[in-house]
């Protein structure tokens, strides 16, 4: 009877583990890992990419749910936003993307702020965007922590990829708005002290740990440095687990950034980077890899040099470049990835360069492109349909799949 008993079990499981399966026909499909394809299809089951291809090497078998597009792209990736803390009424009931308590808050954790409910999320996936590297706003030297997280899901576990991205900070005027610290040198020597007491709080916790194993009278630990969340976090960025975001537009604050790079031999990525025409050759020897500014950005401050060019110039000086969407003060809070690129495209990029920059190339960047930023089969079943071109601002997205289920299916 037990056997029975465990036989029903699964088979009244096997129908929810089975999952729905979608087939795709596209007049064209950009899977990003290869050349177009034309009149071609996806077909997703159980939440992967199952198969992809001719729309004639596929025989339909009735059960699949099938939707069509005139072309289909894989769920777009936003390098850099903070949407999901950011809410869209922008008032303090919905900004938890900054807290301006301290200047240096590394251990401020993106998922214990992020909204999957919050609007934006829902507005931005209605355009393609399947996956967002969200999290505090880079309007303090450290603000915290960054996540990526997918745009669907009722829980923010249910969602989340990586729990903990990045660390986001800022090197330019957006670290100095106050009296704490009120220029970049303190700015620059309040970051390094920070890297320094954290090298210092590794040495000193790998020390103890050894002491404690090695003396048979204390097994209990007592010995051991008291645990600093702080600390910890930047361990993260010195073990090379974690890199900084860094916020800089201004070429002296690019510099400084590369600087800190070489000083400390961490991870970082350049985020905005306005001026970085100016440092191609140094931001290409360093290896660092570039969240360029949305493109549309409003050229003011120290965003005064930007141009339309950038992304194009630092992609043809092979440097990796992807596209966030930012962080906007005011409302709606945030913009759409897909216009930003298609900006570009209009401005030096050609079009494979420009659906780069919000799909594979961030996912590589990010360090997820196992899972998203190319159609491929065993990958998550991320799509984005459009009746046209997606860089027309006259097409629309008329679907979004995500994990394999359809989250959106009304033209925006």
């Amino acid at each position: 009877m037990k056997g029975l008993a465990q036989l029903l079990f699964v088979l009244m499981l096997a129908p929810l583990a089975s999952g729905e399966t979608i087939l795709v026909y596209a007049d064209t499909i950009h899977t990003m890992a290869g050349d177009a394809i034309q009149d071609g299809y996806v077909l997703v089951r159980d939440g992967d990419i199952a198969a992809v291809g001719q729309a004639d090497d596929y025989a339909p078998d009735g059960t699949e749910t099938i939707m069509k597009a005139a072309l289909v792209t894989p769920g777009l990736v936003d390098a850099h936003t903070c949407v999901g803390l950011a809410g869209h009424l922008n008032t303090k009931h919905d900004r938890d993307e900054l807290d301006r308590g301290n200047p240096v808050q590394p251990h401020l954790r993106a998922i214990d702020a992020y909204n999957p409910h919050e609007r934006l999320v829902e507005w931005v996936r209605g355009f393609g965007v399947t996956t967002v590297h969200t999290g505090h706003a880079p309007q303090a030297l450290v603000s915290g922590q960054t996540m990526i997280v997918k745009t669907a899901g009722n829980r923010v576990e249910e969602a989340t990829i990586k729990s903990v991205a990045m660390i986001a900070c800022s090197m330019s005027d957006t670290a100095i708005s106050g009296d704490n610290p009120g220029t970049r040198a303190k700015a620059s020597a309040m970051l390094r002290q920070k890297l320094l007491d954290a090298r210092h709080y590794v040495d000193k916790q790998s020390s103890t740990k050894n002491d404690d194993e090695s003396d048979d009278s204390e097994t209990d630990g007592s010995k051991r440095k008291r645990r600093d969340l702080e600390l910890e976090a930047l361990a993260g960025v010195l073990k090379g687990e974690t890199p900084l975001l860094i916020h800089a537009h201004k070429a002296r604050d690019i510099a400084n950034a590369l600087r800190l790079q070489e000083e400390f031999d961490i991870p970082i990525v350049l985020d905005g980077a306005s001026e970085s025409y100016m440092l191609m050759d140094d931001i290409k020897a360093s290896g660092i890899p570039v969240f360029i500014h949305p493109t549309m950005i409003r050229p003011y401050g120290e965003r005064e040099n930007l141009s339309f060019e950038t992304a194009s110039k630092l992609i043809d000086a092979d440097i990796p470049v992807a596209m966030q969407s930012g962080y906007e003060s005011y409302v709606p809070r945030t913009r759409v990835v897909l216009y930003e690129a298609g900006m570009a495209a209009a401005n030096g990029c050609d079009f494979n360069d420009a659906l780069a920059m919000i799909t594979i190339t961030p996912a590589k960047i990010l360090g997820i492109d196992d899972r998203v930023g190319s159609i491929e089969v065993g990958k998550d079943g991320d799509l984005a349909l459009y009746d046209g071109d997606p860089f027309e601002w006259t097409t629309h997205c008329t679907g979004v799949v995500i994990d394999g289920k359809i989250v959106a299916n009304t033209p925006r």
